[in-house]
């Protein structure tokens, strides 16, 4: 009978040791592993919902979405169009979804394509959907560091419509702001112009990935819908900088999601009472979107505290919004997963890009003494470590 208690037992002695509501419990020495604070800074998405949010969800008015119904999710979607001054607008499970039922709106015909930025979202992360889906072929564009592309460059690779019996048939271009793998940089309101200009001269479409379009909109000063006026499309993440713990909205005209709509089924993605989903979304707008600005300056402030520690390199003047690259110089005897091992061990979560590179991503539940928390670990990890002749 004991042997069978004794997981019990252990279970129960763990859930005494004295750490904070925070704390986390790393490794198998619970005497030297515990932590007094855990800090996430691998991504935005990683936020966890609020009291408020939960409470909204508990108490959300709720029908079926599928058949239209769900009155929470309608509220959500006709504000999101208000302030992105679209005609409608669509709850969808996730950005990626969003991103290619847009583009397949858009590319009805098989074949069609869509040109975007070689680093793009859309075409690195998204698990090459809009081609295994939609059969739409992608034709990129070189992202410059600011992550813009060209004008001339997007010009020059719309396909001649004489010499289709050889090309497929150019249909839409895809920009994304913020531009998430140039660290963050926003695309201003006059080169969104200028995209949506080409776009119409060409018979074309614009879809703006804006999965970080509120943290554009906060460092530019310029207002959502405005960034995206010239967009026939909009993709909106409600779980990165806003803090919703799922889901993202497509933007467009009543037609446009129509079609999104039926795609959205066909993809998997209607889902009946969606509206405690919804909920939380609501709250992260009213709650969240004014956190923003904040959390452009801890991270601002992260990319100066690094940039200051020996051994590393931060283009800080890069830094608009709330992501941060560092760079581990060479000859500094660390590679980004053994610092990322390292700050584990002291409750920091961060995300090496490379074998010398690290990004952060900030949020709204990463307080300035966090920042500071974390400046003096990394400084500490990079100072402490040594050589194989024990050198630092």
């Amino acid at each position: 009978m004991i042997r069978f208690l004794l997981p019990v037992i252990s279970l129960f002695r763990i859930s005494f040791v004295p750490v904070a509501a925070k704390s986390k419990i790393i490794g198998k020495n619970f005497d030297q592993a515990m932590v007094t604070r855990t800090i996430d800074l691998r991504s935005d998405t990683v936020t966890k919902p609020t009291e408020t949010m939960r409470l909204a969800m508990a108490k959300a008015e709720v029908d079926d979405d599928v058949l239209i119904y769900d009155p929470t999710a309608r509220q959500l979607e006709t504000e999101m169009a208000r302030i992105t001054g679209k005609e409608a607008a669509l709850f969808v499970p996730s950005g990626t979804m969003g991103n290619l039922i847009s583009v397949l709106v858009h590319c009805e015909i098989r074949g069609s394509e869509v040109i975007l930025g070689n680093n793009s979202h859309i075409h690195i992360y998204e698990n090459g959907g809009i081609s295994t889906i939609g059969g739409v072929h992608p034709r990129p564009v070189k992202n410059n560091e600011d992550g813009t592309m060209d004008i001339n460059l997007i010009e020059s690779a719309i396909r001649n419509p004489d010499f289709e019996i050889c090309y497929p048939k150019t249909r839409l271009i895809c920009l994304e702001n913020s531009h998430a793998n140039s660290g963050g940089k926003c695309l201003s309101v006059e080169y969104t112009d200028q995209v949506g200009e080409l776009a119409k001269k060409h018979n074309l479409k614009l879809h703006i990935d804006g999965a970080r379009i509120f943290n554009a909109s906060t460092a530019l000063g310029v207002p959502v819908h405005r960034l995206v006026q010239a967009a026939d499309s909009v993709s909106v993440c409600l779980s990165k900088g806003l803090g919703a713990p799922v889901g993202s909205v497509i933007v467009g005209s009543k037609s446009f999601i129509a079609r999104a709509r039926i795609l959205r089924k066909t993809l998997g993605g209607g889902m009946r009472q969606v509206g405690i989903l919804c909920a939380a979304a609501l709250v992260a707008l009213q709650e969240n979107v004014g956190k923003l600005a904040n959390d452009h300056k801890n991270a601002k402030t992260l990319a100066e505290g690094l940039n200051n520690i020996k051994g590393l390199k931060v283009d800080v003047a890069s830094v608009e919004t709330n992501i941060v690259y560092f760079d581990i110089l060479e000859g500094s005897h660390i590679t980004a997963l053994k610092l990322g091992k390292i700050m584990e061990e002291h409750g920091i979560l961060l995300m090496p890009d490379s074998s010398s590179r690290v990004r952060i991503v900030v949020h709204h539940q990463v307080s300035a003494s966090d920042v500071q928390y974390t400046l003096s670990c990394i400084k500490n990890a990079m100072t402490g470590v040594k050589d194989e002749n024990g050198g630092n």
